[in-house]
């Protein structure tokens, strides 16, 4: 299961690079979206995938006596995931507001700073 899984964040980062990669802003966004997701999975699976008991400790005892799952990554890929939706809502925001002020969504189109028809910086001294 566990190689299946690893097989499966591979594919997720290259497709979210190959998307990062691109000019467009809508596809920039899906490969963070996509890289986010990857990274949760890959906390999970590192995590080790077990199903064991729930990590509680009776009363009597001060240590625990059986296997038991480790809770960690699932709280970090909580969190995680919290964290990831909250940012991509604002970089759809951005962009968003950034194709309305600009009227594209090329990267290459939006260098407000530095405009076609200008001449080129001087090279050299």
């Amino acid at each position: 299961m566990e190689t299946g899984l690893s097989v499966l964040i591979g594919l997720f980062f290259a497709v979210s690079v190959y998307l990062m990669l691109s000019r467009h802003l809508v596809r920039i966004l899906l490969g963070i979206a996509i890289l986010g997701n990857a990274v949760n999975l890959l906390i999970f699976t590192a995590g080790r995938l077990t199903r064991e008991v729930p990590p509680l400790i009776p009363e009597h005892l001060y240590t625990l006596v059986t296997e038991t799952a480790n809770p960690l990554p699932q709280a970090l890929v909580l969190t995680a995931i919290v964290i990831s939706f909250s940012f991509f809502a604002f970089l759809l925001v951005l962009a968003f507001r950034a194709y309305q002020e600009l009227g594209t969504d090329d990267a290459n189109e939006m260098r407000v700073a530095e405009p076609e028809d200008d001449p080129l910086p001087p090279q050299g001294y």
